[in-house]
């Protein structure tokens, strides 16, 4: 091996570096190659730091500070302080809200005037919460306390039952509901038009409807009670608030007056394109239009801050724990009263090519059993009560879930039914939308969502998506109602022939329907029973044309004019649902789409949904009928 003397040396450094051999050795002095370049590293790094405080001092000389550290290098990194920030907003607007919400009770302790301003300072100081990781941890804590007593009240209060309830809870909770709907129906007093023989006729209604389901289910071995005792317990609980409590009737009516005053806020728009007096005309298309174009904005924005996809997965959450059904169905029955049924199985896209047909069912009907925020706002324009379209949008949910159940049992395995499922509440509405319209679109799977840029840019979209569902509602009315017309005149034509006068499509479900409406409990007594007939009637063009033609007779025909407060009553919550023949080519259209291959499962289960999604909403009815007082919303 070739050495070096320590006397020779090279003439650069690199060359020093290149002729080192892995044994450095003199007579006094014996190293290795690693720790040579060490020490030359040292050295080109103390000629490096001298020649930077070099340059350094002749800089402060040339521009006194340009040495000192930026501003940005001794500021925090944006990733340390957002968490900071975001806590001292949070309180801030906490603080803020509590404040506001104190001031306003202050003389409202009496008459529950204090409620509704309580609740909404929960309901925004429970989002406060949720938008921050500590207090969700401690709000985590305070429910599962809360829960875990509630489970021990629960125990000891079975074991003082009998043996047979004891063993068996679906029969406890059946005893339980029923005792709950007989006294609930009977318990108040007599009032004109609202008397115990309309509740009883409204019960055996209800009774009926259910029993019918039973008979006709696929499998009633393997029904799956807990949806069906809690769907129908909760519909009935939910409707027990709204028609029986002060309290109840506030929130709704509260709700109904504020979305009410906010869609008012269109007629600024349409005066400003036309006139001040324009709005005043009444003209559905110059009420209705713009309500629902700026309805559907105002949803986007939700959306894009957040509260939609919130409020969806909450509501999801209580009615996987309540009613054991999967995730999946959970999400698309919370989100169909909110964004509708097109938009609201887009929720749950990617779990629906492996959807058991039972699921898809119980997707179909929730569909069919509400309707969606954005023509909810069309009805109200209209002169329909917003107190009886929420509460039974709200009731139809849990009456949904029961029947379908009931008539579709649970035959599978549901990959969403033993875990907790995220909503997507980052869906793009513009793709559901267009799905909803039935329009074609690319491959689900491979669409890649485009998120809005910011609250203008949402709120741009929203207005867009807005005109096209108003525009699509304005077609559909137009030519349903030609449509309509053209059916009437021929049947009118032919009655000519054999002595019948107004023949038409009306006169003819008005008998078909009949005991269907006599089951509601519409009033028996009013005009002969003359009632009976016209709610049928109005039945009958809801499931045959849709419900907009059928709440556009209702408010504006004058044969429905003399219908009693109760029939009315009955015949909003009736009408309030998507189950119509044209909503089952939605529906097929937009999950075919999302999953191809189970377009046939899809097809085979349609018209047993919407079937069921009608019956849903006219359990609502049965209910509102068995616990309304009299005139109180009109």
């Amino acid at each position: 091996m070739e050495k070096i003397s320590a006397g020779s040396r090279p003439s650069s450094r690199s060359e020093a570096v290149g002729q080192i051999t892995p044994t450095y050795a003199s007579k006094d002095l014996q190293i290795t190659a690693e720790q040579v370049a060490s020490r030359q590293t040292s050295d080109v790094k103390a000629q490096s730091d001298s020649s930077d405080r070099v340059g350094t001092s002749s800089s402060i000389e040339q521009a006194p500070g340009a040495g000192r550290a930026s501003w940005r290098e001794k500021f925090p990194s944006n990733a340390t302080l957002r968490p900071v920030l975001l806590t001292i907003i949070l309180i801030c607007g906490f603080t803020i809200f509590l404040e506001l919400f104190i001031e306003s009770t202050t003389n409202k302790y009496r008459h529950l005037g204090w409620l509704i301003p309580f609740l909404l300072w929960l309901a925004v100081s429970m989002r406060f919460v949720a938008m921050h990781p500590f207090t969700r941890k401690i709000v985590s804590m305070i429910l599962r306390t809360i829960f875990r007593f509630v489970g021990k009240v629960f125990k000891a209060f079975t074991s003082i039952l009998p043996p047979v309830l004891k063993t068996n809870n679906n029969a406890l909770l059946s005893v339980a509901t029923l005792i709950l709907i007989i006294v609930g129906t009977f318990a108040s007093k007599e009032s004109a038009g609202n008397t115990r023989e309309n509740r009883a006729i409204s019960l055996a209604g209800l009774f009926i409807f259910i029993a019918s389901f039973w008979v006709t289910s696929r499998n009633r071995a393997i029904i799956n009670w807990q949806a069906v005792i809690g769907g129908t317990a909760a519909q009935f609980i939910l409707g027990l608030f709204v028609l029986k409590t002060k309290a109840g009737y506030d929130i709704f009516s509260f709700v109904g007056d504020m979305a009410k005053r906010l869609l008012g806020y269109s007629d600024d728009g349409t005066a400003f394109l036309t006139t001040s007096t324009v709005p005043e005309l009444g003209w559905f298309l110059v009420t209705v239009v713009p309500a629902v174009t700026f309805f559907v904005a105002f949803v986007y924005l939700l959306h894009h801050w957040g509260w939609i996809g919130w409020m969806v997965k909450h509501f999801a959450t209580v009615f996987t724990y309540l009613l054991g059904i999967s995730g999946a169905e959970a999400i698309v029955a919370a989100a169909s009263p909110f964004i509708g049924q097109g938009e609201s199985a887009i929720l749950v896209r990617e779990y629906v090519g492996s959807m058991t047909d039972a699921e898809i069912h119980q997707v179909m009907t929730s569909g069919f059993a509400t309707i969606a925020g954005s023509v909810m706002s069309a009805y109200m324009k209209m002169g329909v009560s917003p107190v009886a379209i929420i509460s039974s949008c709200v009731m139809s949910i849990p009456a949904s879930i029961a029947l379908s159940k009931l008539r579709y049992p649970e035959t599978g395995n549901p990959v969403t039914s033993s875990r907790a499922m995220e909503c997507q509440a980052d869906v793009d509405m513009e793709e559901a939308r267009s799905l909803d319209n039935g329009q074609p679109g690319d491959d689900i799977g491979e669409h890649k969502e485009e998120r809005a840029y910011n609250a203008l840019h949402a709120f741009s979209t929203g207005a867009g998506v807005g005109l096209s569902v108003a525009g699509l509602i304005v077609a559909n009315v137009l030519s349903i109602l030609a449509l309509l017309g053209l059916i009437n005149g021929l049947l009118h034509w032919w009655g000519t022939y054999h002595d019948i006068e107004d023949f038409s499509v009306q006169f003819v479900l008005g008998y078909v329907l009949y005991p269907v409406a006599f089951l509601l409990g519409v009033d028996i007594h009013n005009d002969g029973g003359s009632d009976i007939r016209k709610v049928a009637q109005l039945l009958g063009v809801k499931i045959v044309a849709n419900e907009f033609v059928a709440f556009a007779d209702l408010t504006s025909d004058d044969q429905y004019s003399s219908l009693a407060a109760r029939s009315k009553f009955i015949a909003m919550y009736a009408l309030c649902g998507f189950g119509n023949f044209s909503a089952v080519g939605i529906q097929i259209g937009v999950l075919a789409q999302l999953a191809p291959r189970r377009g046939g499962d899809v097809a085979k289960v349609a018209f047993s949904a919407l079937i069921t999604g009608i019956v849903a909403t006219l359990t609502s009815a049965s209910i509102a009928g068995m616990l309304m007082d009299g005139n109180e919303l009109f």
